[in-house]
């Protein structure tokens, strides 16, 4: 028997391959696989809804046993980019984000797949997942980033995610993403 993540991977790859919609695991599922060590009692992933309405995603999913847990999804949808769910049968919050063009297109492109119980799941690349822990920046984000790079060591391409994160310092203005990223990397390597 599968464990509730592994049925919700499943349910969310049923649906997002109905409508022929890319999708990816991120956030702390994502973080525990690259080396993360904590609980958590949701799956967030994203979805390139291409040209599928909220609607026909919510339909999908919903025939796999993922339903909403706010009435105004569309208000919500708007204001957010978040479609806040549950799958029935193991209870599992599961938040989806619609994505949009720029940065989560360079994401997709860096997906990996991984077996998780006989289960294929794309999931956000490690390299990803850090860069986006540290634009996330709350204490337990900060904490599954250096995880990730402490759990990789060498073979995470640092030069990948200063690259991103120099990006989205350009786009938001901000000078501290950078930053941020050489002094985790100084403190994994010194728990390495």
């Amino acid at each position: 028997m599968r464990s509730a993540d592994a049925e919700v991977f499943a349910a969310l790859g049923r649906a997002f391959g109905a409508l022929g919609a890319r999708w990816y695991v991120f956030g702390a599922q994502a973080a525990i696989l690259y080396g993360a060590v904590r609980l958590t009692e949701d799956v967030d992933a994203t979805v390139d809804p291409g040209g599928h309405s909220t609607a026909d995603i919510v339909e999908a999913l919903a025939r796999e046993g993922i339903a909403l847990r706010v009435p105004d999804a569309d208000g919500f949808v708007e204001r957010t980019r978040v479609l806040p769910l549950v799958h029935g049968p193991t209870d599992v919050p599961v938040d989806v984000v619609l994505s949009g063009p720029g940065l989560e297109e360079l994401f997709f492109e860096r997906v990996r797949f991984e077996e998780i119980e006989g289960v294929k799941v794309p999931v956000a690349s490690p390299e990803d997942v850090v860069t986006m822990k540290i634009l996330a920046a709350r204490p337990k984000d900060i904490e599954d980033a250096l995880a990730i790079l402490t759990a990789a060591g060498d073979r995470l391409d640092l030069g990948l995610v200063e690259d991103t994160l120099h990006m989205l310092e350009r786009a938001l203005d901000q000078s501290d993403l950078v930053p941020c990223l050489h002094e985790l990397r100084g403190r994994a390597d010194r728990r390495g």
